[in-house]
């Protein structure tokens, strides 16, 4: 956390001497202003590539093994298993088949088979009956 906070605060006291350097160079005349606004951009583009590196790096969320055994026992095929996944990520049927490239009526056909299974009646108790199966 402090070295983040050391690393912003020098980013925002560099850029505020590159601006201040721009103030003084186009008021003296010495320089166009072109050459100091790429360095501008050019820091920032920078700081981008930096920040989306680490960012790339520290927020992926890890998925959980699947566990075959227990699919098996509850006779889950692993499209169904998606489809769970995307309704514990709290997508609707259209997001949900969007993202598995399937049609609406063929996710509301897995959801129906996963309430079947879970002995669900609604998506939040399926969640609940999952995370009780340690299926998620």
């Amino acid at each position: 956390m402090k070295r983040t906070l050391f690393i912003f605060t020098t980013l925002i006291i560099a850029l505020l001497g590159l601006f201040k350097l721009s103030t003084y160079a186009y008021a003296y005349g010495d320089s166009s202003i072109e050459p100091i606004i790429a360095l501008i951009a050019i820091v920032f583009f920078l700081i981008g590539l930096y920040l989306n590196k680490n960012g790339l790096q520290k927020n992926m969320p890890e998925k959980p093994p699947l566990a075959p055994k227990k699919l098996k026992e509850l006779g889950l095929s692993k499209r169904e298993f998606e489809v769970l996944d995307g309704i514990v990520s709290g997508l609707s049927n259209k997001e949900i088949g969007e993202r598995l490239f399937l049609s609406e009526s063929t996710i509301k056909t897995h959801v129906s088979n996963l309430f079947v299974k879970l002995n669900a009646k609604r998506r939040t108790q399926a969640i609940q009956k999952a995370k009780e199966m340690q299926l998620i």
